[in-house]
């Protein structure tokens, strides 16, 4: 099973990196070996999220490397090309990296931070009979394999006492998805912001759960285990990931201006970007025991579930070096 997923999200990663945006640009990184030598940080990102945040920010003016970046459809494919070298880091919730570590890829968690959970949601139609999860059994349901949806809806089946089995699963992708809920094909949707927000706007969908008592809000920035021991690159993560930290407090107070540029940049309604800012409160939060024990927790649950052949270690593939960035009063 997990070959064959790697082997999917691999296909999707290729396409996804080959179609790279340039993005700011700057002088030669700190920390570098060689003086002369220009550092380019490859970052990859969803539907432009962390590139319009740094944005809005004023984050990503006179940047001391250069910036590529490689946007993705939802987070598994992601963390793949970074598996594979196409991008040195990237964004994903709190799923991707358990899959990623079931297949045994070259990722580390770098940084972390915990954003408010309504934005995570189980959605059905307008119209729709069903109004409890229980409901949800022998229905028609689509979430993004691996990703942060996929632990939410496996949550939500688990507390009315059953599995995968009671249900028809629709592995696909976001835009897939979308497609699917719009025109009837599928019963219910788990998914995330801002698709949760665009599912309410453009099609009215009712949320049947959210994450509230189902997932633990963690949400990762995932490296590339060769770009952490290249120093250089490394130095240049440091610098990125504190610039994303102050962008994302700053978010906090500024969701008007951020979604404005959101919209501007993805062509999303002002009305969805809006929405999925509002639930994107966030806290920037250290990489620490309590964080591996519940992601440990997610991962044996699927075990449990029969997604992975073996039980994983997730602490394996979280890195602390970066914890000092995370101060005290965020």
């Amino acid at each position: 099973m997990i070959s064959k997923t790697v082997r999917l999200f691999g296909a999707l990663a290729l396409t996804a990196v080959l179609a790279a945006c340039g993005g700011a640009s700057g002088t030669s990184a700190p920390g570098s070996s060689s003086g002369a030598q220009e550092i380019t940080l490859r970052i990859g990102d969803q539907k432009a999220g962390s590139q319009v945040l740094l944005t809005a920010a004023g984050e990503l003016d006179k940047l001391p490397y250069k910036v590529t970046w490689a946007q993705f459809t939802s987070g598994p494919p992601l963390l793949e090309a970074v598996n594979a070298g196409g991008v040195d880091l990237g964004a994903v919730g709190n799923t991707p990296p358990i899959f990623a570590a079931a297949a045994g890829s070259k990722i580390t968690v770098v940084a972390a931070d915990r954003q408010n959970v309504a934005g995570a949601a189980v959605v059905v139609p307008a119209g729709s009979a069903i109004t409890g999860p229980a409901q949800l059994k022998g229905k028609r349901v689509a979430v993004a394999k691996g990703s942060s949806a996929h632990y939410h809806l496996l949550a939500v089946l688990k507390k009315e006492n059953l599995t995968f089995d009671d249900i028809t699963v629709s592995y696909l992708q976001p835009a897939d998805a979308l497609a699917a809920f719009s025109s009837g094909k599928i019963d219910a949707w788990a998914i995330w912001d801002p698709y949760t927000s665009q599912a309410k706007v453009a099609n009215q969908a009712k949320v049947l759960v959210d994450g509230t008592g189902y997932v633990n809000g963690y949400n990762f920035q995932v490296a590339g285990q060769a770009a952490l021991a290249d120093t250089a690159k490394a130095d240049a993560i440091r610098d990125y990931l504190t610039r994303l930290q102050r962008a994302k407090i700053w978010a906090n107070s500024h969701q008007a201006e951020w979604a404005k540029v959101w919209a501007k940049e993805t062509g999303l309604p002002i009305e969805v970007t809006t929405a999925a800012a509002a639930n994107r409160t966030t806290t920037p939060v250290p990489i620490d025991d309590a964080l591996i024990a519940s992601e440990q927790e997610m991962a044996d649950a699927f075990t449990a579930g029969g997604l992975f052949p073996s039980k994983i270690d997730f602490a394996r593939f979280a890195d602390r070096r970066f914890n000092d960035i995370v101060k005290k009063d965020t």
